[in-house]
């Protein structure tokens, strides 16, 4: 195939290195599919319930399985990606994951679905740093590199989305099963292609894989969040709840102080620093929040206080889709004109509009779809779309060639951990529309931030 010329200094040779724009586009396939399997349990829910006699606990834990160990892992998977390149690291995330996500399409029960969300979380967490290690040696040009990192991370918005509005439809019109089938095909298909259309990363000498910090951050990470998520079907106060947050509190802060002390850590302190990129992962994993949130709530609402079906619900979804991909679209011409921080923070203002006109008018009953809900859900992806891509370089800039995993593994945990965190802390407010409006402000609080700080 077509691609770029490089010496190779071992034969004298001219060598082919794979075109840019098709190891792109699968990279990019494998992102959208790693998060629409996220996503993709979230409305046949109330069918898997049915058909394995779940309660909501069980529900709960069902849905947040992937996640739990995809966040969990994914610092560790971005070392193992610094440490042994990013495609060895992405080949052996996406086997783990194609063998999971065949077992959980073929599930016969509860317990074994519940087993393959875990490994399906815990072969993306190596896949999705890897890929961004990948990403980064197919543009070696840093301006080359930030346009692709700011479709990058439309890419991302847009496959979460894609998991909540074709699972419906999918689930509605046949199977919920035929969901999980998406990630098998895709997975395959890359497996297949990438030697063909990827680019060799080198591994990086000299470092280790840091296994006590590995160990700390997963195991903190995953009971945190575990804690987190039970809180939607448990007090805070209960043992269920208090147990893994204060565990995993603990066991985070023991992760902080051994990174202090390590050599080579998992997680540099000093990475976090950089004032620009701390505030570009606070903006994706609120904008992820804002999405996140608003998907959960609203599709609780219109199938229980509205009675929409689940196909319904899907299709009213539609407008904030094709918003979506069309900011997503125009984000990459945007940030090269007036730059990312400038967009980050026009996209986090009008994501917050979108949100608040969605707690303020969409959830009550009286007001139609039309009037309600189609304003805010035209604004708020198409400004959050604009702020994810935007973030997204912001996070990415300045980060060394051997870092990019690390860089990959901090970005996809702010963008898990985000919606986790988000929606456990505003449901204790009560209301739908109290807990929209709460993260409005924090959407429009992050955007004022990032004016002052930029």
């Amino acid at each position: 195939m077509a691609g770029t010329q490089s010496w190779n200094r071992t034969t004298g040779a001219a060598s082919a290195r794979p075109a840019p724009g098709p190891a792109f586009a699968l990279l990019g396939i494998v992102q959208m599919s790693l998060l629409f399997t996220l996503t993709s349990l979230v409305v046949p829910l109330p069918r898997i319930g049915r058909e394995f006699s779940l309660d909501r606990t069980d529900l709960i834990l069902l849905s947040s399985a992937y996640g739990l160990a995809f966040s969990g892992l994914l610092l560790f998977g971005g070392r193992v990606a610094d440490r042994f390149g990013g495609r060895r690291a992405l080949t052996a995330g996406l086997l783990v994951f194609t063998a999971a996500s065949l077992a959980a399409l073929l599930a016969p029960g509860p317990g074994t679905l519940l087993a393959a969300r875990f490994a399906q979380g815990a072969g993306a967490a190596l896949a999705a740093p890897a890929a961004m290690a990948v990403l980064r040696a197919a543009f070696p040009q840093p301006a080359a590199y930030g346009r692709a990192m700011a479709t990058w991370g439309g890419l991302s918005v847009i496959g979460a989305t894609a998991g909540h509005l074709l699972s419906g439809v999918i689930s509605a019109l046949a199977s919920w099963r035929l969901a999980l089938a998406v990630p098998v095909v895709v997975a395959a298909l890359a497996l297949v292609l990438a030697p063909r259309l990827l680019p060799t990363t080198p591994a990086g000498t000299g470092r280790s894989l840091d296994l006590p910090g590995a160990l700390l951050s997963t195991a903190g990470i995953t009971l945190a969040s575990y804690g987190l998520v039970l809180t939607e079907a448990r007090p805070w106060g209960s043992a269920a709840v208090l147990v893994p947050l204060l565990a995993g509190a603990a066991l985070f802060t023991a992760f902080l102080i051994v990174e202090c002390h390590r050599r080579d850590p998992l997680l540099p302190l000093g990475f976090l620093r950089d004032r620009r990129r701390a505030l570009a992962l606070v903006a994706v994993g609120l904008t992820a929040a804002g999405t996140a949130t608003t998907f959960t709530l609203l599709s609780l609402h219109l199938q229980q206080d509205r009675g929409w079906s689940a196909l319904a619900t899907s299709t009213g979804f539609v407008p904030f889709a094709v918003a979506l991909l069309v900011s997503g679209r125009t984000a990459g011409p945007l940030i090269a004109r007036y730059g990312a921080p400038a967009v980050t923070t026009a996209g986090l203002a009008v994501a917050s509009t979108g949100l608040a006109l969605i707690a303020l008018m969409g959830l009550a009953p009286h007001n139609s779809y039309a009037y309600g809900l189609l304003p805010g859900l035209l604004l708020l992806p198409a400004g959050a779309a604009a702020a994810f891509a935007a973030a997204s370089v912001l996070a990415t800039d300045g980060v060394e060639p051997r870092q990019t995993g690390l860089a990959g593994g901090v970005m996809n945990t702010a963008m898990e951990l985000g919606p986790t965190v988000v929606l456990a802390a505003l449901l204790t407010l009560g209301s739908d529309s109290t807990s929209l409006a709460a993260t409005a402000v924090l959407l429009a609080v992050a955007a004022f931030i990032s004016l002052r700080t930029t």
